[in-house]
């Protein structure tokens, strides 16, 4: 699974540092270091929803919509992420894609 953190202008204000930090941190606390690669990239063309994170190659999981977490043609895309909604949304989204 990779897993994008857009660090663009935007995002960058917003709070993106702090985003791929915690992820930084539950990679290795959910010890899944060998089931996600987590990159940094530029705009997700999301830029009014906060930070955002791009999920892909995650396989043909079932993954619920919500205001947050949207199904695009590539993966997942989630938004209004920051530092301290990172670990719900990494226990709730996206652990379980790696089943």
């Amino acid at each position: 699974m990779v897993i994008k953190v857009c660090v663009g202008s935007s995002c960058h204000l917003k709070g993106s540092y702090d985003v791929v930090e915690a992820f930084k941190s539950l990679v290795k606390k959910y010890n899944v270091e060998d089931k996600i690669e987590l990159q940094a990239s530029f705009c997700l063309g999301n830029c009014l929803q906060g930070v955002s994170v791009a999920v892909e190659d995650f396989g043909d999981a079932d993954v619920q919509e919500t205001e947050q977490v949207k199904r695009t043609e590539t993966g997942l895309l989630l938004s209004h992420m920051n530092g301290e909604n990172s670990e719900k949304v990494f226990v709730a989204t996206i652990l379980p894609l790696l089943k």
